[in-house]
């Protein structure tokens, strides 16, 4: 029951297309666009290391921590519950013999009532994490997707790559990492205003 309980670690967000970049880093590239006669040159252009900007954010680091350690305590209190169970089991094997028939088929069905809820709220808790980390990962997405958007407009960038190991970019200069800058001016944004975020679900084991 713990295995399937664990939070996993670091999350990373898919190979997105961000529109921002570093003035002062971004290079320039000479780009020819056909098509109902649209032309763009001195296309400015940049990328940061997606993982880098998710695993350095501030808001992510808070926020994987609140579901880590929710995660442990959904997990204590499962295995208390699970405890009780299994003690229940045993002393109906040492003192069934004692009970007539009837009485022993109906703490039968009782127990295999009780064990059906354990796992009911077993499979409950895990589906709030996942819903969780969901939830926290789209938050992100958003918040990153923002501030890129005003960093680029800020520093006259037309164009920021997402570079993840496996993606469609091998190859790009260093001079064109805007990744530090970015982590940076991310972080001054949510500190400045860190009630702004979404708060983490409510732990629903202190409802039970």
């Amino acid at each position: 029951m713990k295995k399937g309980l664990k939070i996993f670690g670091v999350l990373a967000l898919a190979s997105v297309l961000f529109y921002s970049c570093d003035k002062k880093t971004a290079t320039t590239a000479e780009v020819e666009i056909s098509g109902e006669g649209i032309a763009a040159k001195d296309l400015k252009v940049a990328y940061v290391y997606t993982d880098s900007v998710i695993n350095k954010y501030d808001y992510f680091k808070k926020m994987s921590e609140e579901i880590t350690s929710k995660g442990k305590r959904f997990d204590s209190d499962l295995q208390s519950r699970a405890r009780g169970f299994e003690q229940e089991v045993a002393t109906f094997q040492q003192t069934g013999g004692n009970m007539t028939p009837n009485q022993a088929r109906a703490k039968q069905d009782e127990l295999v009532q009780k064990e059906q809820n354990l796992m009911t709220y077993r499979n409950n808790l895990m589906q709030e994490l996942s819903a969780d980390e969901a939830k926290m990962m789209n938050d992100i997405y958003e918040q990153v997707q923002k501030y890129i958007k005003e960093y680029a407009s800020e520093n006259d960038i037309d164009l920021i790559l997402s570079y993840t190991r496996g993606g469609a970019m091998w190859y790009a200069s260093d001079a064109m990492d805007v990744t530090a800058s970015v982590v940076e001016g991310l972080n001054k944004k949510y500190l400045a205003n860190p009630s702004g975020s979404t708060p983490a679900a409510t732990d629903t084991t202190k409802k039970k």
